[in-house]
């Protein structure tokens, strides 16, 4: 019993978005080159004018490493960008937040274009990339940093979250109620340089191998209809 314990404490600690190993020397050459991101955090309204025009939205749903990965695979989103939102002290770090001694969640801002993508079509992705019946965690991730979100910027963004829950619920697809919480945005803060396209850059990582990928490719099975063309299969 002791053995198994300690196999299952051990398990958790490296498979964790917070004690998972970071190459910081690999800041975020996978994105626009446009963006320019700091080796701190900022609030996204910073560095995202390369953007200006696209529409945006914002979601929480454990690692955000994983929740990048779901949506850089959508058609029609042109940047995801990891950071965090749902919370009101200024500038969150990494390092807090994964300690869980704020009020902000992982979260990733999504740019999209709406021509081509709608935004149920992200809510789609959005619940199919996590388990939104988990209370403050993602599987091996626990703490309310790991929270199921949706922050919203308007009225019809926070109605249509808020429809696409109950219509779940009432599905009974999870077999539990969905926690996930629906609030206004605030400012969002965009991650370390060094946690943007952080699985592209580390395809070998354990977290990314054993949590990450298979998450990402839970999605791309259940909504291909969803995927960009280089990501569907022929």
């Amino acid at each position: 019993m002791k053995r198994l314990f300690l196999f299952v404490l051990l398990s958790t600690l490296v498979f964790s978005c917070a004690n998972s190993q970071q190459s910081r020397g690999k800041a975020a050459a996978g994105k626009s080159s446009a963006l320019s991101y700091p080796e701190g955090v900022a609030p996204v309204s910073e560095i995202d004018a390369p953007l200006a025009g696209l529409s945006k939205a914002v979601f929480a749903g454990g690692c955000f490493w994983c929740v990048e990965g779901v949506f850089e695979r959508v058609e029609g989103v042109e940047e995801a960008i990891s950071g965090y939102a749902g919370g009101t002290s200024p500038s969150p770090t990494y390092k807090k937040v994964a300690s869980g001694v704020t009020d902000y969640a992982e979260a990733v801002i999504v740019y999209y274009d709406a021509d081509r993508v709608s935004y149920d079509a992200l809510l789609t992705a959005f619940f199919s990339g996590h388990d939104p019946t988990q209370l403050n965690r993602q599987g091996p991730d626990v703490g309310k940093q790991y929270r199921s979100g949706i922050y919203y910027q308007n009225e019809a963004e926070k109605e249509a979250a808020e429809a696409f829950i109950k219509k779940l619920d009432e599905s009974g697809r999870f077999g539990k109620p969905v926690v996930t919480e629906v609030k206004p945005l605030g400012t969002f803060y965009a991650a370390e340089g060094y946690h943007q396209d952080y699985i592209v850059h580390n395809p070998n990582q354990p977290y990314v191998v054993g949590v990450s990928m298979p998450k990402i490719e839970k999605f791309m099975k259940a909504h291909p209809e969803l995927l960009k063309d280089k990501y569907r299969k022929p």
